[in-house]
């Protein structure tokens, strides 16, 4: 348990030095949408939705695996 909290939180903080790296104002184009967001800001919420994702696969795949009785 110890292992996994100190590399979720080395983990964390590389992608916290990496955020505060990348604070420039960047121009993103999504088919019809066109609009400026800092490179942090664009980074968490990447890292937001990959998370969700992740925590809704993990769940959906747990549902679907055969339960021993």
């Amino acid at each position: 348990m110890k292992v996994k909290f100190v590399l979720s939180f080395l983990l964390m903080l590389l992608v916290v030095i990496f955020t505060l790296q990348n604070t420039h104002v960047t121009q993103i184009n999504f088919i019809f949408w066109h609009f400026s967001l800092s490179r942090a800001l664009l980074i968490f919420i990447v890292l937001g939705i990959g998370i969700a994702l992740g925590l809704l696969l993990g769940g959906i795949s747990k549902k679907r695996l055969p339960r021993d009785s």
